[in-house]
């Protein structure tokens, strides 16, 4: 599949056209960034493992009943998925109280919640991806009501396999952001990535970091966790 002009450039990745108006090509770059892209830094071979997690992942969810946007690996960097408008709907499911949630409601983090939480926000980045329901999204006109609902039974659909699947890997799934797109056709499809990146895990024994937290909260070891994460997957897959 031949890469033509580029047509995004976001803080983690590219997005290349290529000869089939329904295909994309997607370049994984080893930048990385946290609030809103105030801090920024670089982790080396961060582009590499986001995108062969992520596609390992989606490859798993789609049997699962979550469609997504997952084609072909084409590289340990590229791969090509389908062409979506993304809905510019940030979806945050939460199973213990960490981040922004336990800063925002004065809770513990640590504090493991009876059944998970979903938020969403708004995907603007200019307004600093504010926190709305879904009566905020039918104003603004971000999604239907019928979409909202699709949006959130896969988004728990997702939280369920992924809980599974990082408890077999010795990990604790504490949360992690999803994003969904639109097809031509108006599907509601999975899309963006699942990665250390956009997933809070912790080692089930220490529950040390195994995420971007070790960059956003200058922890160190941040090359190490991304790589011992991605070990555990492969181990597991």
């Amino acid at each position: 599949m031949e890469k033509r002009n580029q047509i995004y450039e976001g803080k983690a990745k590219r997005v290349y056209e290529t000869e089939d108006p329904e295909l994309l090509i997607v370049s994984y770059k080893d930048d990385a960034t946290a609030f809103n892209g105030l801090k920024k830094g670089s982790i080396a071979g961060k582009g590499v493992i986001n995108n062969q997690m992520s596609n390992r992942l989606m490859a798993k969810l789609a049997p699962y009943g979550v469609p997504n946007h997952f084609v072909q690996e084409l590289s340990e960097r590229e791969t090509l998925v389908r062409r979506v408008n993304i809905v510019p709907l940030e979806v945050i499911v939460r199973n213990i109280a960490a981040g922004s949630f336990s800063k925002r409601y004065g809770v513990e983090e640590g504090v493991v919640f009876s059944q998970p939480t979903v938020e969403y926000s708004y995907k603007n980045d200019d307004l600093g991806d504010p926190l709305l329901n879904t009566s905020h999204a039918l104003a603004l006109g971000l999604a239907t009501e019928e979409e909202i609902a699709t949006i959130r039974r896969y988004a728990l659909m997702v939280n369920t396999f992924l809980k599974d699947f990082w408890h077999s890997c010795g990990v604790i799934l504490v949360d992690f952001k999803l994003e969904f797109g639109r097809t031509g056709s108006g599907e509601i499809i999975l899309a963006d990535e699942i990665s250390p990146d956009t997933c809070r895990l912790w080692d089930e024994k220490t529950h040390e970091k195994l995420d971007k937290d070790r960059f956003r909260r200058d922890m160190g070891g941040v090359e190490q966790a991304y790589q011992e994460i991605m070990q555990r997957l492969l181990e597991h897959i």
